[in-house]
């Protein structure tokens, strides 16, 4: 049985993700605390928690890993013609809360949630930061579907959805990946492949090319580039921690994390024509 490496709370010294697993497929270490330190350190390196109430913090990297170049989006027919309606409202950060709590509701082929208490609080929190965001769809005033990630620099991370109703959370994540466009986003990270999201243009690529994305995207046109706040990250600042990144490689510290916040799109509007 392989023996898996220990994260301490806070750390971020994180294993070189050519150790992880192929079976299951990406598992690279347990344990931690979702601080927000050790949280963006992992999304800088492409890695990511996953886990239930009864397992410890498992982090993953795996390979293939899928991703949508906002510029690729496909859009269908069908939706094409949903979004020249426009039946729905969407916004951004306006419920993040309830958003991430809808994503967490059991659903009809899960026995459980991966979306524990613990996790959520650590996403509000990184909400809060100024680094996770949320998207909301609306009908009316009745929330109907969302999704919510973290965006550092040029890449968002996406986590989850949820839908209400037939086609919300997909009209939501196509006016997201619209607005992240005009902004220049270089890719969206969708973690594993699924039908849906491959639907739209996503496609598999291996995790060395995965990480030369964020190598080359996480650090363009970012904001606070010279007012860097360390201590809402990581309150430890009497020494320097090392990234595990190779020198050759542009990724910020943990320090530097806050000069990496995203531009993110102050408002959503759906456009078809894409």
């Amino acid at each position: 049985m392989t023996q898996l490496p220990w994260l301490e709370p806070g750390s971020t010294d994180f294993p070189s993700t050519r150790l992880a697993l192929t079976d299951p497929n990406g598992l690279l270490a347990v344990g931690g605390d979702l601080s927000p330190a050790q949280l963006l350190a992992a999304y800088q390196r492409g890695i990511f928690p996953w886990f239930d109430e009864s397992q410890p913090i498992l982090w993953w990297s795996p390979s293939p890993r899928l991703v949508l170049k906002p510029s690729e989006l496909h859009i269908s027919k069908s939706m094409r013609k949903l979004l020249r309606k426009a039946p729905f409202r969407v916004t951004t950060d306006t419920a993040f809360e309830e958003v991430i709590e809808s994503c967490a509701e059991p659903r009809d082929d899960q026995d459980g949630t991966w979306i524990t208490e613990e996790m959520q609080a650590a996403y509000i929190h990184l909400h809060q930061l100024g680094f996770a965001h949320s998207v909301e769809v609306w009908d009316g005033e009745d929330l109907i579907g969302g999704l919510y990630g973290i965006a550092l620099g040029k890449v968002f991370f996406g986590e989850s959805m949820f839908s209400r109703a037939s086609n919300a959370s997909k009209y939501g994540f196509i006016t997201l990946i619209q607005a992240l466009d005009a902004l220049n986003f270089g890719i969206i990270d969708c973690q594993v492949h699924t039908h849906h999201l491959s639907s739209l243009g996503a496609r598999e690529v291996s995790r060395k090319t995965f990480e030369e994305y964020l190598v080359s995207y996480i650090n363009r046109d970012t904001i606070n580039r010279d007012s860097i706040n360390r201590d809402s990250i990581n309150k430890d600042t009497d020494r320097t921690q090392d990234t595990g990144i190779p020198e050759n490689n542009t990724f910020e510290t943990p320090y530097n994390i806050d000069a990496l916040k995203a531009r993110w799109p102050a408002t959503l509007l759906s456009d078809s024509s894409t």
